[in-house]
């Protein structure tokens, strides 16, 4: 089997570099509980930039090690089972699966999955139906104080990534009357208008941001599911109305720089935010687990209802996966970022 493990681990910009790939064997036999299992598919998200110092700054979150092989989100087909509740041919998964292309693993750590949830894509597991998919569905319920009828206005950053797209649907169907995306390329604004119903989107590398934000959020902004932070979360907080609310996801413009999580705001937009008591709390999905099940099943059930569009970015090959990580740490993607390991 083949693995991807990490070398280097610093501040400054990930690259494909930082991974190499090795050939190794594993066991012949698997012990009672066990599982083999071969590695289909395989996630890279924004949170790993974080595993590759020795100080993640996340108290959730352990460091890769250099030449260890690093994990992460991944689903597999068991091959051979000791487990009482696994067996030969079930699909499965793992928020620490090992970036190897077959691996043996202790059955009771893994999650048995049901294809037909996502009609048959298994891949969602790691995005619209995983980890990501409950990370924009939890943040905004518990977070961003949506209420039908109450003519709120969301604004999502890093709109075109794997949980901004999800975001800004999940927005609409929980209640919000007008959603506006932020990306970075006019393709992933069209696709966010045209595709996921996005009412506007902009990109934020042509024109100027304020001006099109004033002009597509007349009304405010009422709810910012805040993916980057820097100065387009500036932006977006200067334009936010009384008593709103900022979901704190994620802040990829900061990931590569040596700042506490969450990075403080600037003076100025600090001040915007106590005046106009604007919510500003750490969100950490993994939290709420004890609503997990019940969040899987809903966004399911929209991915089945046509509801819930998603979007992904596959790479092929484990060998790749370094050039993936870069990559979508670099807004490559389009929705979620998978690397397909094998078929």
């Amino acid at each position: 089997w083949f693995d991807s493990k990490i070398i280097l681990g610093k501040n400054g910009v990930p690259v494909a570099e930082n991974f190499r790939l090795e050939q190794s064997t594993i066991a012949d036999t698997i012990q009672a509980g066990q599982v083999r299992v071969r590695t289909l598919y395989l996630s890279v998200d924004p949170y790993m930039r974080c595993r590759m110092n020795e100080e993640t700054g996340s108290d959730y979150l352990v460091p890769w090690q250099l030449s260890e092989v690093a994990d992460g989100g991944g689903v597999g087909v068991v091959e051979e089972s000791k487990h009482d509740n696994l067996a030969e041919g079930d699909f499965v998964t793992s928020f620490n699966w090992p970036w190897q292309t077959a691996a043996i693993l202790d059955g009771s750590l893994l999650q048995k999955l049901v294809p037909q949830l996502v009609n048959g894509h298994l891949s969602y597991f790691l995005g619209a139906a995983g980890i990501t998919g409950l990370t924009a569905l939890l943040g905004i319920k518990e977070k961003g104080h949506v209420a039908v009828g109450a003519n709120q206005t969301m604004v999502v950053s890093g709109a075109a990534g794997a949980c901004g797209s999800l975001a800004g649907q999940i927005g609409r169907l929980e209640g919000c009357s007008r959603v506006v995306g932020i990306a970075g390329t006019d393709e992933k604004c069209s696709i966010l208008v045209q595709e996921m119903g996005f009412d506007a989107a902009i990109n934020y590398k042509k024109g100027n941001v304020a001006e099109q934000l004033c002009e597509l959020c007349p009304s405010g902004v009422d709810v910012y599911f805040d993916n980057v932070g820097g100065d387009i979360s500036d932006t977006v907080i200067s334009q936010m109305n009384q008593n709103s609310h900022i979901i704190l996801c994620g802040q990829i413009s900061q990931y590569n720089k040596d700042v506490p999580y969450p990075p403080p705001l600037p003076p100025d937009t600090e001040k915007i935010q106590k005046e106009r008591n604007i919510t500003r709390e750490r969100f950490l999905v993994l939290n709420y687990m004890d609503k997990q099940e019940a969040g899987i099943l809903q966004l399911c059930q929209w991915i089945q209802e046509g509801k819930l569009k998603v979007r992904e970015t596959v790479v092929e090959g484990l060998a790749n996966i370094g050039a993936a990580f870069q990559s979508m740490m670099s807004g490559g993607n389009i929705g979620k970022q998978i690397v397909l390991v094998s078929k």
